[in-house]
């Protein structure tokens, strides 16, 4: 690279302008002539039996230009997940049973929207109810309502490993808790949306709101009857997913297959309230946990049951339970971990990935764990979690439940947030507070985390082809949605090839713009995608020295790339070309492409303090560490880490998606489910350490979703600690001020009886 390279800079995101300008195009701006508007009939009843869904009204409706029942598409049901019985596999439109409020029912194909909501009013759906469960432990219990009779149970699937013996063997305290990991709803400022485009000779173009054109395309062509080559998925502007908008999809198959039969393009654009029924949510865990140690704070052991709620019909979350027990020894020499979970589906909405998926789970879990044990032993929370910190020299270190972390250094992670917060002055503010008796109460939480980026590990397609005018092409198979993969490749692409960033063009997320793609998740864009950026334009540029040796009559080791990015042989600038003439002066194109194959994955970490004052409402200041590998843009980074402490410190305070005994949602609109705004949300200073991994070229590790891991149990293990003098031992999330007072009530009446 040379030394004008931009990498490490902060550099301002390429996509701002034209989505601040409005240039930018999502589904619902998307000029489609003669386009139709899609509009669902969904189930009203969390579980019930269908004995008839009356379309004749609907469908005379003024606009309506049809209406379409499962009986009419003759949808095939869409796959439930690899590990989950096929019987739980879902029909696009419901046939016979809805298992949930929300469940897609009709669909009304009008003119307009506003035609399509009144006809849809019409649709009569003759429901006849029966017993709902909406509580993943209730559904497990004997004798609970069973939402798939053959199976036979709502247990999906168990992750049994083996028991592990003696697993608190030498400890001097056994504490134990439930940890809940409540559901979310993910909430992207952009709603689901799709629009079908029929062409000729058997073809079909989808748009759609998704992280994953490739993992659209397949699935869809196969619902639909279509060779694979015959459905383009393009990506237009996402106004965010958080894992959520991964894969396919009941709605976009029904409008896919209504657009085929009508020869007309259907656009859906969900509402908000049906995207808080309908679009995937996230965690819904809970984890019977206990864990032993020494008198000294020592860990020996940590041994917990999750049970995992993934809503009627199982999807990416069956698989979740896995990750949270691999990441469940934290970023401690725990030697004993023995941790198994049961997946169950509830008359609820289905559960998917959101924003760290399983991840934050196992954080919650350990990092609340390790501070029951500070609090049985009279120890510090810091005190602690030093001495079970695996050491840095320690690395690559693999982990009692087998996951191999490539390199860390938590202790510099602590010591800097620690640091950072004032950590003895707010002990001693804390103290005086106590002893004064006053009515504000500080809470510290500390949280130490790893989490697993770069999943799979997938390789990622990249390319990189420099043209005549001297513009530089790159293809990847990621899917931006809102993170800056166009700035942050380009940055690649410019420091390589020694051209100005404007010169770059990225090319993303259309099937027919690039040829193959893994999508955006799992952290995995920077590590992988950007690799195979990486690797491909080194590539050219080793094509670029190959072909300036020959115009030059050079030998190659001789030719340079300058810092002004024209090409020659070192010593002699005046003779040097520009990459326009080399890409012209040639018999082929300047292209290469690659798929960089990391070997393993990569397992960012950092520390987090959370600072509360409890009342009957909470503040809070909070300062967070997170290391990430080398850092290529320090704005994007500030931007991830930002995004993902809100989200976290939202699960932590204010965020729960509930559901009534009968499954009726309570939380679904943003009148009930507590979203908050900047104004709602604490101070938080940041600061990073790089500890580069050695598993890419790049040394990059991923940081989408970090932020949202540690936040959450520095801000819970915050407000235990600030009434733990009162008698609180825990407080479940969301910590809203009628728990923690409540709370304070219970612990008072304990303490007097």
């Amino acid at each position: 690279m040379t030394g004008t390279s931009i990498l490490g800079n902060p550099v301002k995101r390429v996509e701002d302008p034209r989505i601040l300008s409005g240039d930018a195009r999502f589904v619902a701006d998307l000029d489609l002539p003669g386009a139709l508007t899609a509009v669902f009939v969904r189930s009203t009843m969390a579980h019930a039996r269908l004995e008839a869904v009356d379309t004749e009204a609907a469908a005379k409706m003024p606009g309506v230009v049809a209406v379409y029942t499962a009986d009419d598409l003759g949808l095939p049901d869409i796959p439930a997940f690899a590990m989950a019985p096929p019987v739980m596999s879902r029909p696009p439109l419901a046939r016979g049973t809805v298992r949930f409020v929300g469940e897609t029912i009709a669909v009304v194909v009008a003119d307009t929207a506003e035609q399509g909501v009144d006809a849809a009013g019409e649709v009569i759906v003759d429901y006849d109810p029966l017993p709902a469960v909406a509580d993943p432990e209730a559904a497990l219990a004997d004798g609970a309502p069973v939402l798939f009779p053959d199976h036979g149970s709502n247990l999906v699937v168990e992750f049994d490993f083996g028991r592990t013996p003696d697993v608190f063997e030498g400890a001097d305290a056994v504490v134990s808790g439930r940890i809940r990991n409540q559901r979310l709803a993910p909430v992207p400022l952009e709603v689901n949306a799709a629009a079908a485009v029929p062409e000729g000779d058997d073809r079909l173009t989808i748009w759609v709101s998704n992280q994953h054109p490739f993992g659209v395309r397949g699935p869809l062509a196969e619902a639909i009857g279509l060779p694979e080559a015959n459905v383009r998925a393009v990506c237009p502007a996402v106004g965010g997913g958080f894992g959520a908008k991964i894969g396919l999809y009941a709605e976009y198959a029904v409008i896919a297959a209504a657009a085929r039969r009508l020869g007309r393009p259907v656009r859906w654009v969900e509402t908000r309230s049906e995207s808080m029924i309908a679009m995937t949510h996230g965690r819904a865990q809970v984890q019977d946990v206990e864990i032993g140690a020494r008198a000294d704070g020592t860990i020996v052991g940590l041994r917990a049951h999750v049970i995992a709620d993934v809503g009627a019909y199982p999807a990416l979350a069956v698989f979740l339970p896995t990750l949270t027990r691999m990441m469940s020894a934290g970023v401690y020499t725990i030697p004993k971990v023995d941790v198994r979970a049961s997946v169950a589906v509830t008359n609820t909405t289905t559960v998917g990935a959101y924003r760290g998926a399983g991840r934050p789970e196992a954080a919650a879990m350990v990092e609340r764990a390790v501070d029951m044990v500070a609090a049985e032993l009279g120890l510090d929370p810091v005190a602690v979690r030093r001495k079970n910190l695996i050491p840095a020299d320690a690395f690559p270190h693999t982990t009692v439940v087998g996951a191999t972390y490539d390199v860390g250094d938590y202790a510099a992670a602590l010591d800097e947030v620690v640091r950072l917060a004032g950590y003895d002055d707010l002990r001693a503010e804390q103290r005086a507070r106590r002893e004064r008796g006053d009515r504000l109460a500080l809470g510290i939480g500390v949280s130490v985390y790893v989490e697993v980026t770069g999943a799979g590990p997938v390789p990622e397609f990249g390319s990189v082809e420099v043209h005549a005018d001297g513009t530089v092409t790159a293809q990847t198979g990621t899917s931006p949605h809102g993170q800056g993969h166009e700035t942050a490749f380009a940055q690649i692409v410019s420091a390589t090839l020694g051209v100005p960033m404007e010169a770059v063009r990225i090319l993303h997320s259309d099937t027919a713009a690039v040829p193959e793609g893994q999508g955006t998740y799992g952290s995995r864009s920077l590590q992988l995608g950007g690799s195979s950026i990486l690797v491909a334009a080194e590539a050219v540029l080793a094509q670029a020295k190959e072909r300036a040796a020959n115009l030059l009559e050079a030998a190659p080791t001789d030719v340079v790339l300058f810092d002004d990015g024209r090409l020659g042989v070192a010593g002699t600038p005046a003779r040097a070309l520009g990459w326009g003439e080399l890409a012209a002066g040639g018999d082929g194109p300047l292209r290469a492409e690659a798929k960089h194959p990391q070997s393993a994955q990569t397992y960012p970490f950092g520390a987090h303090v959370a600072v509360v004052e409890v009342d009957t409402e909470t503040g809070a200041v909070h300062l967070a560490v997170d290391d990430c590998g080398r850092i290529l843009n320090p704005l994007l980074a500030e931007g991830q880490v930002h995004g993902g402490l809100a989200q976290g410190i939202a699960q932590a305070l204010f965020e729960e998606f509930a559901y009534d005994a009968d499954g009726t949602p309570l939380t679904a609109t943003l009148a009930d489910y507590l979203v908050p705004s900047a104004a709602e949300l604490p101070s938080y200073e940041t600061a990073h350490t790089e500890t580069p991994t050695p598993l890419n070229p790049l040394g990059a590790k991923g940081i989408g979703e970090s932020g949202t891991i540690g936040s959450t149990p520095a801000v819970q293990n915050a407000i235990v600690d600030a009434v733990a003098h009162l008698g609180v031992r825990h407080i479940d999330m969301p910590c809203t001020p009628e728990r923690v007072w409540r709370a304070i009530q219970e612990a008072a009446r304990g303490a007097a009886s």
